[in-house]
């Protein structure tokens, strides 16, 4: 038989791999923009879905009770992207720049909070600070019996104080992350020059600290800034009455069941963020290289005042962070909170891990969550890896392989609970009408509304972006040679992929996985609406049910698993990713 020649094999799997495109295409449309649109349709409809222009908004900023919601916002964004970056920066400065000891301990630490759900940090404040906290009640007389010294402290935690004190928490690894990978970038003949020239410490670390970390210190703060203006947990929790957009998106849909009000208040959510994506993609973008082939790494030295002064903020932090978490786990297993005072009558219990809320019972949500993680981190990484593969490895059609990534990035701009909402508002509908028509077909993704694969598909696209971003930049590592030798030598491209690209990526795939699990199992906003059957509560949604009830330690032990589960999941990621690296890349040694 003659073989078929190059460019007709070439043909058909360039018309596979361009199908396999269009189906991306067509996945992340129905996934991310038809839901967008609905929503912001919605805002503009009142609760007959008739049109009703711009009154929404118009009503919105006109009642006090709700605009006042916005400026919250931004003031608790504001004050948390501050306090966290610069808390970031010191712990950032001391990991890279100082000689203390214990750097990987204190990097463990510090980055606790990535594992631990925003609505745990919530928790343990209020036992740490809330009425019957432990400080504002001065260790329950403990002290004061025996020392007749009062250390109670009372910082009136529910409103502003609380939100600030949980967004901090849950922003500061975020901060610790940007900073320490820019500070890490350093060129010690620069530090030398300047120390020759006998300048000034202070005037070294403006003239030459600050502007090298310029880029990434202005990424930290716009991170830490959507972060703060987007979160939902701790607001929910410790807010009080100090309304924010996130919980006023809750109040309106949950307690009002006001859908267009609910919209609308999304669509305010969304503008800010969406604006700050994109000033942080143009930041991206004009970064320059700070490190040239002959630059020499900047080595700290040891200095005995400013070592010890690091070292020690950087245990303050650490206790911080620990207090927070271990009060919260401690509170779950203890029966009575108030005999904390006589370790006599102090009595430790597991009743509170047998939960009844909205018709589960025992620790159903925990195991419903574990389930929605294994299949958001199975599902989500295939497609994922599939999308990041076709627009990087796919040669031609430049222009639909930029939008697949403009799509596939877009999802950093939006807030969980907009995702959840919008999905409500398009999944939900019974039928579709077509645009500028009076056509209406029946909604052929109806089916799974109710279904857990709505919720797989919600976080598959909530944390979309960043595991985009993980194997794209893996695979734009792996050489372009491969696939020009592979088709030089009629290998198909499948084959390629699987021998090859496949092995070079599975660290990148593993580290997706693990990310994909992790977040899936302690995220609660872009899920607290779309979880309808009493069978798919999950935990993170029954945590904020029980501390909306006041059973508070039931919530605590509710988030206690999903932190250990989280806790023992990177831990067993972190024994193997050695392995995996060398098993990827033994080949190149």
């Amino acid at each position: 038989m003659t073989p078929q020649p190059t460019s007709q094999i070439l043909t058909l799997e360039d018309w596979i791999r361009r199908s396999l495109l269009f189906l991306i295409l067509c996945w992340l449309t129905v996934a991310i923009l038809f839901p967008i649109y609905q929503l912001v349709a919605r805002s503009f409809q009142n609760s007959d879905g008739q049109w009703i222009g711009f009154l929404n908004y118009l009503e919105y900023f006109t009642t006090p009770s709700l605009s006042t919601s916005l400026l919250n916002s931004f003031q608790v964004a504001i004050a948390s992207t501050f306090t966290s970056v610069s808390i970031g920066f010191i712990c950032a400065y001391a990991l890279t720049r100082t000689a203390i000891p214990g750097k990987g301990i204190f990097r463990t630490f510090f980055l606790l909070p990535i594992s631990i759900p925003s609505i745990t940090h919530g928790i343990g404040l209020i036992y740490l600070f809330g009425n019957q906290g432990i400080l504002t009640r001065g260790f329950f007389g403990f002290f004061q019996d025996r020392f007749g010294f009062d250390p109670s402290l009372n910082i009136q935690l529910y409103g502003f104080n609380g939100i600030l004190l949980g967004d901090t928490l849950d922003c500061l690894p975020l901060a610790i992350i940007i900073l320490t990978t820019a500070l890490t970038i350093a060129d010690a003949r620069l530090y030398e020059a300047a120390q020759s020239l006998k300048t000034p410490n202070w005037r070294t670390f403006l003239q030459v600290t600050l502007p090298g970390i310029r880029y990434g210190l202005l990424s930290a703060i716009l991170v830490c800034f959507i972060q703060a203006f987007t979160d939902f947990g701790a607001p929910i929790v410790v807010g009080g009455q100090f309304n924010v957009l996130a919980t006023d998106v809750y109040k309106q849909v949950i307690g009002q069941q006001n859908f267009a009000m609910g919209a609308t208040v999304s669509v305010l959510l969304v503008l800010p963020t969406l604006l700050v994506f994109v000033v942080n993609r143009i930041v991206e973008q004009r970064q320059i290289a700070l490190v040239g082939a002959k630059v020499v790494p900047l080595k700290p030295k040891p200095n005995l005042f400013s070592d010890l002064v690091f070292f020690v903020f950087c245990g303050l932090i650490s206790l911080v962070i620990l207090s927070v978490l271990g009060t919260s786990i401690f509170a779950s297993f203890v029966k009575v909170w108030y005999n904390l005072n006589d370790p006599g009558l102090l009595q430790f219990t597991l009743d509170n891990y047998n939960v009844n809320v909205a018709g589960s019972t025992g620790i159903e949500p925990f195991w419903n969550s574990i389930q929605l993680a294994l299949y958001s981190a199975g599902f989500g990484t295939i497609v994922i890896f599939l999308t990041a593969y076709l627009v990087e490895k796919t040669p031609g059609w430049n222009q639909l392989r930029s939008f697949i990534s403009f799509l596939s990035t877009l999802p950093n701009a939006l807030p969980g609970m907009v995702v959840g909402l919008s999905y409500i508002f398009f999944f939900n509908l019974p039928s579709l009408i077509l645009p500028f028509t009076d056509l209406s077909i029946p909604n052929p993704f109806n089916g799974i509304y109710t279904s857990i694969i709505l919720l797989v598909i919600a976080n598959v696209i909530h944390y979309h972006t960043v595991s985009f971003v993980t194997l794209s930049t893996a695979l734009k590592q792996i050489d372009s040679e491969f696939e020009a030798i592979a088709a030089s030598m009629r290998v198909p491209f499948y084959i390629t992929l699987v021998r090859v690209t496949l092995p070079l990526c599975l660290p990148a795939l593993s580290q997706t996985v693990v990310y994909l699990f992790v977040n899936s199992l302690r995220t609660v906003s872009a899920l607290v609406f779309l979880y309808s059957a009493p069978g798919l509560l999950l935990a993170t949604v029954a945590i904020v049910n029980l501390e909306d009830a006041g059973e508070t330690a039931t919530a605590a032990a509710m988030s206690t698993l999903v932190v250990l589960t989280s806790l023992t999941i990177q831990g067993i990621y972190g024994l193997m990713t050695q392995r995996l690296i060398n098993r990827s890349f033994g080949w190149m040694k």
